[in-house]
């Protein structure tokens, strides 16, 4: 992830989060990417050493939530993570969001005919219409997002007007949420409904970032950074 920020324009904030305390050796690496950062742990009552490391993730995120809120970071929050490959024009689109915005993500799989699932907004210019899905199981979420398909201005984590209807909570990613359901859960505190958000780019027709989940065996290297063709509306809005 450091290679990749180092070649972004700045300025970029890149929120470190470990499982457990602070290492030296950690800090020295991420002082060598040359990338503005902050180095926070957490977990350490949870016994981070022996946890796994899925059912971290949520309290690492909140742990950037809470560091972002408490200091009033200004700028658009992105969810990164190791699984990830992304394009420099993810970056560049990252700044023009003005509140929340989301895009198509394709996730490479083992599982499927063309080794491909893509899930995220299907658009009209800059409006989301609709939504993709390959999966049946997805289609019982009320926002079909990856965790690495959105981003939102980080001015919505401490100002109540610029929320959803639960204005009144902090914004935070719960740690007991079916898998598959952490995406749309955290985003329904942010918005209400697709009029809130923006589609990224228009027509939502670039693909920006893959997920390549790790542990995969044969798994060939994304192919391609554009959707060939319009994608179906599979969830059509109410």
């Amino acid at each position: 992830m450091g290679q990749t920020l180092r070649l972004v324009d700045p300025p970029v904030l890149w929120v470190v989060v470990e499982a457990g305390k602070p290492t030296p050796e950690a800090a020295a690496a991420l002082r060598r990417t040359a990338v503005m950062h902050r180095y926070v742990g957490c977990c350490e009552k949870l016994n981070a050493s022996s946890s796994d490391a899925d059912d971290l993730r949520p309290h690492q995120m909140n742990a950037a939530l809470e560091l972002v809120e408490n200091h009033r970071l200004d700028g658009i929050v992105y969810f990164a993570h190791e699984e990830g490959v992304y394009s420099l024009d993810l970056f560049h689109r990252l700044r023009q969001i003005r509140r929340f915005g989301t895009w198509p993500v394709p996730v490479i799989s083992e599982n499927t005919k063309d080794g491909v699932v893509l899930e995220g907004p299907v658009c009209k210019q800059n409006q989301v219409v609709g939504w993709h899905t390959s999966e049946d199981s997805s289609k019982l979420r009320r926002f079909h997002v990856a965790m690495s398909g959105f981003a939102f201005n980080s001015t919505m984590l401490w100002d109540p007007k610029l929320r959803s209807h639960l204005a009144w909570n902090s914004i935070r990613h719960p740690d007991n949420v079916k898998e598959g359901f952490q995406g749309t859960t955290f985003v329904e505190q942010l918005v209400e409904d697709e009029s809130q958000m923006e589609g990224v780019p228009a027509d939502c027709s670039h693909i920006m970032n893959w997920h390549v989940p790790f542990g995969s065996e044969n798994l060939a290297y994304p192919k391609g950074w554009r959707v060939g063709t319009n994608l179906d509306v599979i969830i059509p809005l109410k």
